[in-house]
C-alpha cells in the first residue's frame, strides 16, 4: 500500500494532456484522493493553460481546476486525459 503512495506522488509535476487534441491542460499540482481508501478522485491542476477555460472543469475551494481521475487514459512522460470523459 506504502508503493502505492509513492506511484502516485510521482504524478505531481507531469503535464496532462488531452487525448483527442493533444493541447496541454496544465501540470498536475497535487491529488485529491479518499484517505480510508486511497482511491484517487481528482487531479488538481496548476499553471493551467488558456485551454482549459473552454472546458467545464470543476474548482475546488480555492478554486484550483480539478480534472476526474477517471478521465486519465495513461500515464508516462505526461499524463493523457480523454476530454469526453470530464463531466
Amino acid at each position: 500500500m506504502a508503493e502505492d503512495r509513492v506511484r502516485s506522488k510521482k504524478l505531481v509535476g507531469k503535464i496532462l494532456i488531452s487525448e483527442e487534441t493533444g493541447k496541454k491542460f496544465g501540470v498536475i499540482g497535487d491529488i485529491d484522493y479518499i484517505t480510508e481508501s486511497g482511491e484517487l478522485i481528482n487531479l488538481v491542476l496548476s499553471e493551467n493553460t488558456p485551454h482549459t477555460q473552454t472546458l467545464n472543469l470543476q474548482q475546488d475551494e480555492k478554486g484550483r481546476l480539478l480534472v476526474p481521475f477517471s478521465a486519465v487514459k495513461s500515464v508516462g512522460d505526461f499524463v493523457i486525459v480523454s476530454e469526453k470523459d470530464i463531466v
